[in-house]
């Protein structure tokens, strides 16, 4: 199996966002824009530059297995897990369907919400063509529950930053459900914002996951720093949080 060469700097780049690798996982914090798995676009996926980084690191000359255990929109960062082995794929799937891994999510969001924490429950429609979801009626044909848990961190004139806690994995449905409410998502052109990023990004950062070692069976908690440039926004709204992300 060939992989294309990566350059020093993409090397550096991948080696620099590895938040958690064994011989079992590879967790790597995702940037905005990156794709985790192929589509129609064509476009390079991170998980086939992945293969090729490891093949290179490694000096591996067969094929690289890394399974993708589940996807983040192409807009959305933060950290994304990866199976090294057949059987870790297999189990960290089953740990997605049965809800064993805790995901945690930071939003940056025009406004404020009414209340500074709630759980969010709304049935969603998802229309196909427009690649976006709705809320709707739960005896609407399609119409599917999301669940989430949001608590308000801190607050700015113009922005809120808020880390959700998803409680199920339906089709945009942190990004609806703010929405819905009057936050919606800087950035999210899609959802309500009133204008995007200069980065084409939107400012939802899959912030903190954790979940039992699919082999190892040990407590894993994983933290991914903001890498986009609204971290920055986040710094000036809350240091503490922060902090560990701007060293």
């Amino acid at each position: 199996m060939e992989y294309r060469n990566l350059t020093e700097n993409e090397i550096l780049g991948f080696k620099s966002r590895i938040l958690f690798e064994d011989n079992h996982l590879l967790i790597v914090n995702k940037l905005s824009g990156e794709i985790v798995q192929g589509d129609k676009t064509g476009d390079e996926c991170l998980a086939e530059a992945l293969k090729a980084y490891i093949a290179q690191r490694d000096k591996k000359a067969g094929k690289v297995f890394l399974g993708v255990t589940h996807r983040l929109d192409r807009p959305v960062s933060g950290a994304c897990i990866f199976a090294k082995t057949s059987k870790a794929l297999e189990r960290m799937n089953a740990l997605f369907r049965d809800g064993e891994v805790h995901k945690f999510y930071w939003a940056l969001c025009q406004g404020k919400p009414t209340t500074e924490n709630a759980l969010l429950e709304n049935y969603l429609n998802r229309n196909e063509k427009q690649n976006k979801s709705y809320v709707c009626k739960q005896n609407s044909e399609g119409a599917k529950l999301a669940r989430l848990r949001y608590k308000v961190l801190a607050e700015g004139l113009n922005y809120s930053l808020l880390e959700v806690e998803l409680l199920s994995g339906r089709h945009h449905q942190i990004r609806c459900q703010l929405s819905h409410i009057g936050c919606p998502i800087k950035g999210d052109l899609k959802y309500g914002a009133p204008r995007s990023n200069r980065d084409g990004g939107i400012c939802l950062h899959s912030r903190r996951i954790s979940f039992i070692h699919p082999v190892k069976k040990e407590n894993l908690e994983i933290t991914a720093p903001i890498l986009s440039a609204w971290g920055k926004i986040v710094c000036e709204l809350t240091q503490n949080e922060c902090r560990e992300d701007n060293p």
